[in-house]
């Protein structure tokens, strides 16, 4: 087996999944200032979607049964569907308010999320079979790759490649990228500020379905606190590609995706149940240098 494809495919297909979480979360920060803590609660409500109501560690399908021409769609319209709700339930009585107040808010609004999920379908963790003939490995360029990799790394590029289409060629695309400028002059010079921030909601809400169906097609579980460390991740990864730019968040998924991957094979055997530690004083040292974030233009000023 030849190592460094080996690595390769690797680090982009978590990068894939750190990009398109990240990018779910830069989209609304865009458009509202707000980094939305429930987003991590929207990946775990989508998987459990999927399944029967039930105690037991085995989870019985619902939605799973439905074949994937059907349940892709579906997912993606739930998990847009929650978001969309979300903020026109809680966010959009809160957009005069302090963006400290609509952080908390999602907090709140994620406990709320997890909590229900706690009430419905129980605390144990719950074993569940979604495709799992994507987890056949194939051999790509020396490398034995599970199919489900591939599929992760070709789907992230289309995502990002139709969502830079739909932000250059449409005129939600070009308002959402005004918004993303300045909201207060983009509202001034006519833009629907319901549509725009309707619209990323939406998005957003999607991209947390396609993390959701990717997450436990790879490790067959459904966890009520799974979205959490995703979030983390992503959150880090919006952060660190700069607060606000979207091409930045995709990057430094990647990017974090790529180092966490490398770490776990450079690292001797002893060490590599500290790699996160590893990771996250990289992190530390990135912003320390870069506060704005790497991707952000030089003259931008920090925003954390």
């Amino acid at each position: 087996m030849n190592a460094v494809p080996q690595l390769f495919f690797d680090a982009a297909s978590l990068g894939g999944i750190y990009a398109m979480a990240a990018l779910g979360i830069a989209l609304i920060f865009g458009v509202m200032n707000l980094v939305n803590f429930a987003h991590g609660e929207y990946i775990a409500f989508c998987v459990f979607a999927l399944i029967v109501p039930s105690s037991d560690a085995v989870a019985v399908m619902f939605l799973g049964k439905a074949p994937a021409i059907l349940l892709i769609p579906v997912l993606l319209a739930l998990g847009a569907l929650i978001a969309v709700a979300s903020e026109y339930v809680v966010f959009r009585q809160l957009r005069n308010a302090n963006p400290v107040a609509m952080m908390i808010s999602s907090f709140a609004l994620g406990f709320v999320i997890q909590n229900t999920l706690l009430a419905v379908y129980g605390s144990r963790p719950k074993a569940i079979s979604l495709w799992p003939d994507l987890n056949t490995p194939v051999s790509v360029a020396g490398a034995s790759v599970p199919l489900l990799q591939l599929i992760v790394i070709i789907t992230t590029l289309l995502v990002v490649s139709a969502l830079a289409l739909l932000l250059k060629k449409t005129r939600v695309g070009l308002e959402m990228r005004a918004a993303a400028e300045n909201f207060t002059m983009a509202r001034l010079l006519g833009v629907r500020a319901n549509v725009v921030i309707t619209g990323a909601f939406a998005l957003s809400g999607a991209l947390a379905a396609a993390v959701a169906m990717i997450m436990v097609t790879q490790t067959g579980v459904a966890d009520v606190r799974m979205g959490g460390q995703i979030m983390l991740v992503a959150f880090i990864a919006t952060v660190v590609g700069g607060l606000g730019s979207l091409p930045g968040a995709v990057a430094a998924g990647f990017l974090i995706g790529a180092i966490s991957v490398v770490l776990q094979a450079a690292l001797p055997l002893e060490a590599r149940p500290f790699r996160d530690a590893f990771l996250y004083t990289l992190v530390v040292v990135i912003l320390l240098v870069r506060p704005q974030g790497l991707f952000a233009s030089a003259s931008a000023k920090p925003r954390v």
